[in-house]
């Protein structure tokens, strides 16, 4: 399959298919070098979050990259103390603010937290408003897509969630893709307590392609049609992240990176979660 830069989503959105997380990234200095230099590197897609505390220094990045605001794609996304408050509207004026823009291109429930159906319906009214482009959920299983669908007038456009080779999510993007909902990887890489890099056969593959592991992980998901936001704050590694579009994995080496599913997931779990 031959990767797209940008995909449309279910309402006629496009959205870039490499795009830059921001989880972990400091506020200040560090965030703003990082997503600069992502920008310099030829991102048009940057993920934070509320949660992050770094979506100043995100919109303070972009406005020093000189790069028009129309031509970059921005997600960020609702926290759950917010949402347990009743406090959803205002947390979202509070993150453009933040940003120091008028409108974000997509806007997603963080995690499943008790009221997330009540919390859809703002985002439906932020939708309604434009300034939102796409709202969409993060850290949902099939089970919380089907409650929300319960009472939802509007299908999330995008699942953000983890994903790498030992956690591929087969069932999960297939129910997505069923929704007509696109599936979204965070920690790509498996984030910062994975061993991912530690595999010998992924280190063999490397060996013998010439490419870095993180950019095998990487095409593998973009082969497979997820959207991909994968994160560092050095640069040498933000540049080979996204040199991704000019090579392609074989059957073979799809079928070596399908293999290591295991299951094994890194960070919190959407079914068992204490925040």
């Amino acid at each position: 399959m031959n990767i797209k830069s940008t995909i449309k989503l279910n309402n006629g959105v496009e959205i870039p298919m490499l795009g830059f997380g921001t989880f972990k990234a400091v506020a200040g200095e560090e965030t703003e070098n990082a997503v600069y230099a992502a920008l310099k590197a030829g991102y048009t897609h940057i993920d934070t979050a509320t949660v992050y505390g770094n979506e100043e220094s995100v919109g303070i990045a972009i406005k020093k990259s000189g790069i028009d605001r129309k031509d970059l794609f921005v997600t960020t996304k609702l926290w759950n103390d917010d949402m347990r408050a009743g406090n959803q509207m205002q947390a979202f004026e509070d993150s453009l603010k933040r940003l120091d823009m008028d409108y974000v291109d997509l806007y997603l429930i963080h995690w499943p937290v008790e009221n997330f159906s009540e919390s859809w319906k703002v985002l439906e009214e932020i939708y309604a408003s434009g300034r939102a482009k796409a709202i969409g959920v993060s850290n949902f299983h099939k089970h919380h897509l089907d409650k929300l669908m319960e009472t939802a007038n509007i299908v999330p456009a995008v699942n953000q969630f983890e994903c790498h080779p030992y956690l591929a999510c087969n069932d999960l993007i297939a129910y997505c893709r069923q929704l007509g909902i696109a599936p979204e990887a965070y920690s790509p890489l498996g984030g910062r307590k994975s061993n991912i890099m530690q595999n010998e056969t992924l280190q063999k593959l490397s060996a013998e392609t010439g490419r870095t592991m993180a950019q095998l992980m990487l095409r593998w998901n973009l082969q497979r049609g997820i959207i991909v936001i994968p994160k560092s704050v050095k640069e040498y590694r933000i540049i080979e992240n996204c040199d991704l579009y000019n090579f392609e994995l074989n059957d073979d080496q799809m079928a070596v990176l399908d293999s290591f599913d295991r299951l094994h997931r890194f960070g919190s779990d959407p079914d068992n979660f204490s925040f």
